[in-house]
């Protein structure tokens, strides 16, 4: 919890006994572990954000800086990054003005198709995505309070909830 401290039991055992008790036991371990599961994203985003904000970057332009880093030649195009990121056109748009602004992305045209346009990461775009992956990778990544095999077994558990829903073939 922000500001105020941690409370003295936790609220989402109080509601999966609350449904129990209302006669929903079918749901009640599933309202537990979703409620689990967005609790702790919230938990994870604030220390990613934590080390992200001193750098300019939110998690969604980190993610497409990254993904350009990666990429063969340093460049994408938009509707490929939004597949690839998993996100709406339109956040792709918005978070490659936001990094183009700053000098981290170019928007060139396809020299093969003049209708597309690519993202494409500047010299400065990787040594921010670099440095941001170093500071992830020290405060964030590597101790995230789960063991190695938790981690692994979390992995998987979420990999075919995810696989199931169409996420990927």
């Amino acid at each position: 919890m922000s500001g105020s401290g941690a409370l003295p039991f936790d609220p989402i055992e109080e509601a999966h006994r609350q449904w129990v008790d209302h006669g929903w036991d079918e749901a009640a371990d599933g309202m537990a572990a979703l409620t689990s599961i967005i609790r702790v994203e919230q938990i994870l985003m604030a220390r990613v954000d934590a080390q992200l904000k001193p750098l300019g970057l939110t998690f969604a332009r980190y993610e497409l800086l990254v993904l350009l880093d990666f990429s063969r030649n340093g460049s994408l195009p938009l509707g490929k990054i939004g597949a690839r990121l998993q996100v709406h056109p339109a956040s792709v748009t918005n978070a490659v003005d936001r990094l183009e602004a700053d000098g981290l992305v170019e928007r060139i045209a396809h020299p093969g198709d003049r209708r597309t346009t690519l993202a494409t990461i500047t010299a400065g775009g990787r040594r921010t995505a670099r440095r941001a992956t170093r500071t992830l990778n020290e405060q964030v990544f590597s101790d995230l309070g789960w063991s190695r095999r938790d981690l692994d077994a979390l992995f998987r558990i979420l990999r075919r909830l995810r696989k199931a829903s169409g996420d990927f073939a």
